[in-house]
């Protein structure tokens, strides 16, 4: 059976999902509105302690998650999510830098699609990935949203030098 549950933070009314063992989603309820219809909402102890871990990121009091998850899309989806994984707390690459490390060096653009479709929102760091420029891209929440993130993880990142 999936679960659902929607909170409020500071970035944007969130829904997290899972499927019985690991959390399977987190998405912006701004971008999916409609909740998965094979889902009952229901808060589970799995989906309070995600939140819980991202009301400690939102506060500057974590930097990693340690919650099961389970994606699902294309091995090469995977291996970008895989790859967003790696970018360590407070840095960001650019989608040539995601696509090398991926294997697929001339794929900045496939790239930006797999990031499009990531179903882990902020766990799964795709707002770590900016332009080879060093602009801020497109996010699934919209760019305040991407910055808000990325400044959440730079005053922590400043605060520990």
């Amino acid at each position: 059976m999936n679960y659902f549950y929607e909170y409020n933070n500071p970035i944007a009314t969130i829904r997290i999902v899972e499927n019985g063992h690991a959390i399977t989603a987190v998405k912006f309820t701004a971008v999916y509105p409609e909740p998965p219809s094979d889902a009952e909402k229901k808060e589970t102890p799995l989906i309070k302690e995600t939140y819980k871990q991202l009301c400690a990121y939102f506060d500057g009091q974590r930097i990693a998650f340690d919650v099961p998850l389970e994606v699902h899309g294309t091995d090469f989806q995977k291996s970008v999510w895989n790859a967003l994984l790696t970018i360590p707390y407070g840095e960001t690459r650019s989608y040539q830098q995601i696509a090398a490390i991926a294997g697929c060096p001339k794929g900045a653009r496939a790239v930006g699609m797999a990031n499009n479709r990531n179903p882990i929102s902020i766990i799964v760091p795709c707002h770590r990935v900016i332009g080879a420029d060093g602009n801020l891209t497109g996010y699934a929440a919209g760019k305040p949203a991407k910055q808000q993130l990325l400044q959440i993880e730079s005053a922590l990142t400043k605060s520990q030098i």
